[in-house]
């Protein structure tokens, strides 16, 4: 089977081929730290976390770069409202990403390069677009000069002579910096200092430089000079991913990068969930309210969709992703609640025609909602087993079938990021199993001397905690 992928640059879905066999080199534009992430920022990181994790179950080996902005006009407000510095509003909120994506079993990128710390690199690559026509210095400010790079648009589709009707003059009364353009499409490069804020020595004068140009040194620096995938939300297509392209391939003369991928938005009733429009949610409000969702329902709900289609947040919608991981999480920790009964050996994972189905789905465009359709079948045959087991004592199903279908299960949800940890489990349920069998017992000895209403008690004290008794000739047996 071979993996392809919807590519944003050819408007297609292609076969997936790595410029280095076994190797892939990835690039994920990170979040300017000025505020707590929202639901949108979620999806987007849950999507390559998840594309992440499929390849290297798919035998890559993956190196995995993710930026910080932590030099933006957004962040400087957000000091200047707190009394702050630009350097401790950043390390606030870096450090509140880093919470919220553990929460969210989002693996650590390989390295997380920070704007402030590649000023060297953006330097080295001003100076050189400099050199070869591509940019220019006016009153302190660097301007990359758009008619010179020929291919400017091509990830967009944009062409200039559109962008050009449809500004109607209104580039030029409201862009501050117009008086020192050539064009009123350039953009900024390197900024000139301003009284009172942080500031870089460069050839060109103290300045900082334009959002665009970090991201293709950072990129440069931590990956090479052309990668293989370069990915973020759908709203980097134009201008920040062009003009990325803009910047790197006019000094290398070499694809920035051979596969670019974007993910769709988050809406509220139809319109995108963004801080300037004041209708998102932090994912720490959501993880945190009363009767809130687990994190894994969280996954779900944002893989129960394909990543290049917009999915509509809604309490019923979160609601049913935490119905759906209760299932899924019953499936998960059936090793654990019965492997010991059904005296499990130490055996190594089979390849299944559940793998087989749900690589077939990945590798359709990383098609999650297949996906999660085998990851399903598998938990639901175990749940249901499960319940045989604690009914009947033991299962219908062979017993060393049920072991490889449980670590397939295990194996393949892992790949979604869709993990039950037991002991975390047993203590978010209340009561421990030995409680429960010490409940029990006292039940069974109330019965035998006919207080049936301290029986009574302790099977309602049960109930109310999600444990049901079965009473069988044999005993009483219980499940949660």
């Amino acid at each position: 089977m071979t993996l392809s992928l919807y590519n944003t640059l050819t408007r297609r879905q292609e076969p997936f081929e790595p410029q280095q066999a076994g190797q892939v080199r990835m690039y994920c534009c990170g979040v300017t730290v000025y505020d707590f992430c929202h639901l949108g920022h979620a999806r987007a990181y849950i999507v390559w976390d998840t594309v992440r994790r499929y390849l290297m179950w798919r035998g890559y080996e993956v190196r995995y770069i993710q930026n910080f902005t932590d030099v933006d006009d957004k962040i400087l407000n957000r000091a200047r409202e707190t009394g702050s510095t630009m350097e401790a509003v950043a390390e606030q909120f870096i450090a509140t990403y880093f919470e919220d994506m553990d929460r969210l079993n989002i693996l650590r990128a390989d390295e997380y390069p920070r704007a402030t710390h590649a000023m060297d690199g953006i330097k080295r690559l001003i100076h050189e677009l400099e050199k070869q026509g591509f940019a220019y210095p006016a009153d302190g400010d660097v301007y990359y000069q758009v008619r010179a790079f020929s291919q400017y648009g091509k990830l967009s589709g944009r062409k200039l002579e559109e962008m050009q009707a449809g500004a109607s003059g209104r580039v030029d009364t409201e862009d501050a910096d117009a008086p020192k353009k050539k064009d009123p499409f350039d953009f900024a490069l390197w900024k000139a200092a301003k009284p009172g804020e942080p500031s870089w020595e460069s050839p060109w004068g103290k300045g900082r430089p334009g959002w665009h140009i970090e991201c293709s040194a950072m990129v440069r620096d931590c990956l090479g000079e052309s990668i293989d995938i370069h990915c973020g939300g759908e709203d980097l297509v134009f201008p920040h991913h062009e003009n990325e392209i803009a910047q790197s391939e006019a000094v290398t003369g070499k694809p920035l990068a051979k596969y670019w991928m974007h993910n769709a938005f988050v809406t509220v009733n139809g319109q995108k969930m963004s801080k300037s429009l004041g209708n998102f949610t932090t994912i720490r409000d959501l993880l945190d309210r009363e009767n809130a969702p687990e994190p894994m329902a969280i996954r779900l709900f944002v893989l129960q969709a394909s990543y290049r289609k917009p999915i509509d947040f809604a309490s019923d919608a979160i609601a049913s992703a935490q119905n759906a991981w209760d299932t899924l999480k019953q499936g998960l920790l059936f090793g654990y609640k019965f492997g010991e009964q059904l005296a499990w050996d130490e055996s190594t994972l089979e390849r299944s025609s559940y793998t087989e189905r749900f690589q077939a789905a990945m590798d359709d465009d990383f098609n999650t909602s297949g996906a999660l359709a085998v990851i399903f079948e598998l938990a639901k045959e175990l749940q249901t087993e499960g319940n045989i087991i604690v009914h009947e004592g033991k299962p219908k199903t062979d017993v060393k079938v049920l072991q490889q279908k449980w670590q397939t299960l295990v194996d393949i949800a892992s790949v979604l990021g869709l993990e039950a940890d037991p002991e975390e489990e047993a203590t978010s349920e209340g009561l421990s199993d030995t409680e429960i069998e010490a409940l029990i017992e006292q039940r069974t000895q109330a019965r035998k001397a006919k207080n049936f209403a301290e029986s009574d008690r302790i099977r309602d004290e049960l109930k109310a905690q999600g444990i049901t008794l079965i009473d069988k000739p044999d005993g009483t047996h219980w499940v949660r």
